[in-house]
């Protein structure tokens, strides 16, 4: 069998995961390797259009979304969110990161679209999860595997308008919070919810048949239960094929609400490669795939990005500092136990589709083997 099979096999049979699906492409050269189950019970064999929620390789795909609304000229970068978030007019920032939520200052100029974009808003999280503003910010955005609890758009903006920003706009990267702000531009700026315009404008064009917010009942047989890892190494159910993806939640999450499969992910993909492939424009794909953060900021968040940069919705590697950190690479890795990048010096894609849950930002044993196959080391 090939390396890859080989490499997600050992995994499955040590436990850590019931089944996973691995996609590596190069160019028209594509290996697909399913191993393991849907389920621990064993249930079905994993397949290569088993169904999984993707989580946080989410991002890319809303990353997008709201550039296409930069070229339809209804967004632009340098623009001020507040004409479609209006809840978000005058935000405060707290005078320090490590100042009471009390202690504010306003904020020195408005929050754009780019800053949206490059996850620099000002709401997010940092390497360190103690801080007073981040702990207000955990009372508003809560687990986003678990979506159902979550209030539609405009009740959710409310209260996390009133949570003090950890920054200044534009002057440090922070985790997650910017791709869901971009989830709800889109579907304001748009007009439509965002499940309607990422269908319209993304899936349907790319043949992205099996990504959706929900998961209809004639599909299920192809979606695989969630776990979370204990402390012990056994795995606990945190959602069944018929639980929360049965209907699409009140708060349609740009950040990580989309299940989906390899290869619909691989079409995705394959767009960004081809330029845009007349969905967007090169000079947006270059943007999505471009560096924008300084050294600096890199440094303060290497807890997620291990000293890499970030692009429009995903990771941008800038510096070798493993095997698989090529200079340029792009992607994400999502909490449900997903990981997804492009190479485009090399045209490479992969896909990586587990079902068990990350115990925090660090990405897994399993991610980091499936990197080094790829890499071929």
């Amino acid at each position: 069998m090939s390396a890859l099979y080989d490499t997600l096999r050992r995994h499955v049979d040590r436990g850590a995961v019931p089944g996973a699906v691995g996609l590596v492409a190069r160019g028209a050269d594509v290996e697909v390797v399913a191993v393991g189950s849907v389920d621990a019970g064993g249930t079905a064999p994993m397949a290569r259009d088993s169904i999984f929620r993707i989580a946080s390789i989410t991002k890319p795909i809303t990353a997008a979304a709201v550039l296409m609304l930069v070229e339809d000229g209804l967004l632009a970068l340098d623009a001020p969110v507040e004409e479609w978030l209006p809840e978000l007019a005058k935000p405060l920032v707290v005078r320090t990161p490590e100042a009471p939520v009390e202690d504010v200052v306003p904020a020195a100029r408005p929050i754009t679209v780019e800053d949206l974009l490059s996850s620099r808003t000002g709401w997010g999280f940092p390497s360190d999860f103690t801080l007073p503003a981040v702990q207000a910010l955990f009372e508003v955005q809560k687990d986003g595997r678990h979506l159902q609890d979550w209030p539609d758009h405009d009740t959710w903006l409310r209260p996390l308008a009133q949570v003090p920003m950890l920054y200044q706009p534009g002057e440090s990267w922070l985790y997650g919070t910017s791709s869901d702000l971009q989830g709800i531009l889109i579907a304001r700026a748009s007009g439509r919810s965002l499940a309607e315009f990422l269908a319209e404008r993304i899936f349907e064009p790319l043949g992205m048949t099996d990504t959706a917010f929900e998961v209809p009942a004639t599909k299920r047989h192809r979606f695989t239960t969630a776990y979370d890892p204990a402390p012990d190494g056994t795995l606990g159910v945190s959602d069944t094929p018929d639980g929360e993806f049965a209907h699409a939640p009140r708060f349609l999450s740009g950040g990580g609400g989309l299940a989906s499969t390899a290869d619909d992910w691989l079409a995705f993909a394959r767009m960004l490669l081809d330029a845009g492939g007349g969905l967007l424009s090169p000079t947006s794909v270059s943007r999505m795939t471009t560096n924008h953060l300084t050294a600096e900021q890199r440094e303060r968040v290497t807890l997620f990005l291990e000293g890499q940069g970030w692009g429009y919705g995903g990771q941008v590697d800038v510096t070798p500092a493993d095997p698989w950190n090529v200079p340029g690479r792009y992607g994400w890795v999502g909490g449900s136990g997903t990981a997804a990048q492009i190479v485009p010096q090399t045209g490479t894609v992969s896909v990586l589709l587990t079902q068990v849950a990350m115990t925090g930002p660090t990405p897994t044993p399993l991610m980091r083997d499936f990197w080094r196959c790829v890499a071929g080391v």
